[in-house]
């Protein structure tokens, strides 16, 4: 049962199986600042995926977020948290905990880190706002691109930039556009069904199940070149373990399974 004194990182390990494994193995700061970028972009793709809300009431949710986090992405203040009651008031029966607590996942960014946390997820929810109102309309592979930069690939920079601030590290943006884009097009062949069903269809007109899978293949394998090549450090279990299991993942689908089994996750992430 969620808890609302649940710590930031009790509800990463609910939320994620995927990232909260490495992000706890990283170091102090470290640690807290990806857990507070990945919760917030968290929260507003909670919203933007959520089966019933229409997308009018997604639209203007996310624009008022993006709004209200610009008004705080210079100053790391803890009354972020106030400032997002009554934007969320009309939706606190709608929207799960990791939604609804955006100001808590803000506030617990280190403050030198938080005005970029702040900035890129108010920047992704006005892009999220958009896709929403024209109902994910894909006309052709640039959408596509568009699309999955505009929700994943930005995330991949964002990291690079907690990166260089918490240890001066210089990892490959090309790359790091590269890894979010193919993540996210696994979530596309692996959502594909749950995604119809809410009206949302990604894939380019003429697209098979086939061709999402080897377009998510081809983003992966250039960032799998690039993983090869990272030193044993805090930063590099955020990209290899991720990247293994949306490997593993797109495999299944290969085979005609929707999902890993629970063993090959664990067997992926402890290894």
């Amino acid at each position: 049962m969620n808890h609302p004194l649940d710590d930031p990182l009790t509800v990463l390990e609910r939320t994620s199986r995927t990232f909260f494994l490495p992000i706890s193995r990283m170091p102090p700061r470290l640690k807290e600042a990806t857990a507070s970028a990945y919760l917030c972009m968290r929260a507003i793709d909670e919203i933007e995926d959520h089966p019933t809300l229409p997308n009018n009431a997604k639209s203007n949710l996310l624009e008022q977020i993006s709004l209200a986090l610009q008004a705080f992405s210079y100053a790391h203040d803890a009354s972020i948290a106030e400032a997002f009651q009554p934007i969320f008031a009309p939706y606190r029966n709608a929207l799960p905990e990791v939604s609804l607590r955006l100001g808590d996942w803000a506030a617990y960014a280190p403050r030198e880190i938080a005005p970029r946390i702040m900035g890129d997820t108010s920047a992704m929810a006005s892009r999220m706002a958009h896709w929403a109102r024209t109902n994910w309309h894909i006309r052709h592979r640039a959408d596509l691109d568009a699309y999955t930069y505009s929700v994943a690939a930005a995330v991949g920079l964002l990291m690079c930039d907690i990166a260089a601030w918490f240890d001066g590290a210089r990892l490959d943006r090309n790359a790091a556009i590269h890894f979010g884009r193919g993540l996210q097009l696994t979530n596309i062949a692996r959502n594909r069904q749950e995604d119809l069903a809410r009206g949302a269809n990604f894939y380019p007109p003429g697209w098979t199940d086939a061709d999402l899978r080897g377009y998510a293949a081809h983003w992966l394998h250039l960032t799998a070149q690039y993983a090869r090549s990272l030193p044993e450090a805090p930063f590099s279990y955020f990209i290899k373990i991720p990247l293994a299991l949306a490997e593993a993942t797109l495999n299944a689908l290969e085979d005609g399974r929707a999902k890993l089994t629970r063993n090959e996750v664990l067997s992926i992430v402890n290894a």
